[in-house]
């Protein structure tokens, strides 16, 4: 029979988590791949549509069904940044066979997991960064997640980058000395200023160095009182403030909000610093006030909330909500 099956799908620029549940919130099956993206693979949106369309077709065929059992489904996307991305994003999705479905960045799906009531705003902190806000009313507004240019300055990437500009500053910019300069020229395997650059060029390009612990320095300094890093982390945490106070300032929420924090950065920072920067911040850019909830399971569940809210006409009732926030383990 048709329509007893949603699919939920959070698609990040490193890993996609594809799940299918029943509509009365019975986990079915789940795969976790690879990016589907099209920032991030070479074929763009063509192969957006080959990536996502193999790994629904298989989700669906290890149940023995058909996208014709499915009623509805829920897409957070990294890329779905501006209004030519989604369109071209929506049409991938047609193509796959969904006619009734919801599409968004990826940054939504956090308000769908981590809220009481289905609407406040997410903030991203993990390989890069974007701030996604749903009001009362269902109005949606997203900022950032182009890059430097719009203000993104957080995610791991970003402080892996500031942390070694601050060290390439003490070596040869003048810079204010750092704590962070040892552990760095440990990660990069050089014990000689002369080769800093050669190595930054060969392993962060080529992504052989991962820039959690690169993030991990920048913690570990700042917690023990280095000034630059403390700098590096109030500047992040100044950003991400003013992308999340204003999503809420350019929306309609009442007095109180609820702001889901999101992604790898702000569920494994080892430090204070960071948050409290932030929380500060965030009293001086928005009148409002804000309840903070560090979502602690995974995005994509807000992916399967939200095609079950599609395919219901209404938000899930608490005792769905946590059955499926039981269900999903990745």
């Amino acid at each position: 029979m048709a329509g007893k099956y949603v699919i939920g799908v959070d698609g990040g620029n490193t890993k996609t988590d594809y799940f299918l549940f029943d509509i009365n919130g019975t986990f079915i099956d789940h795969i976790r791949a690879g990016t589907c993206s099209h920032e991030a693979l070479p074929g763009s949106y063509e192969q957006t549509y080959k990536v996502m369309s193999h790994y629904i077709n298989r989700l669906l065929e290890n149940s023995n069904i058909t996208i014709d059992d499915v009623d509805s489904g829920a897409f957070g996307l990294a890329g779905a940044d501006v209004p030519s991305q989604k369109l071209k994003l929506t049409e991938v999705i047609e193509k796959i066979g969904f006619k009734k479905f919801a599409m968004d960045n990826d940054s939504f799906l956090g308000i769908k997991a981590g809220t009481t009531k289905g609407f406040g705003v997410c903030s991203v902190n993990g390989t890069g960064t974007v701030a996604g806000g749903i009001d009362k009313h269902g109005n949606r507004l997203q900022v950032g997640g182009i890059g430097d240019i719009v203000g993104d300055k957080a995610g791991g990437s970003y402080i892996a980058r500031r942390a070694i500009d601050a060290v390439y500053g003490e070596l040869y910019r003048c810079g204010a000395p750092t704590k962070m300069t040892k552990p760095v020229m440990e990660l990069l395997k050089v014990d000689d200023k002369y080769y800093f650059v050669e190595a930054v060029s060969e392993n962060l390009t080529t992504r052989k160095v991962p820039s959690l612990e690169f993030i991990q320095a920048v913690f570990d300094s700042a917690d023990d009182n280095d000034e630059v890093a403390t700098h590096i982390l109030k500047d992040v945490a100044l950003d991400l403030a003013k992308s999340t106070a204003g999503c809420i300032n350019n929306l309609e929420f009442d007095n109180v909000v609820e702001v889901v924090l999101v992604g790898s950065v702000w569920v494994k920072a080892s430090t204070p610093i960071i948050l409290d920067s932030y929380k500060k911040y965030m009293k001086k850019l928005t009148p409002k006030r804000c309840e903070f909830i560090l979502l602690t399971v995974p995005p994509a569940t807000g992916a399967v909330l939200w095609a079950l809210e599609l395919s219901k006409g209404s938000p899930v009732s608490p005792q769905i909500k946590q059955k499926i926030i039981n269900a999903v383990h990745i």
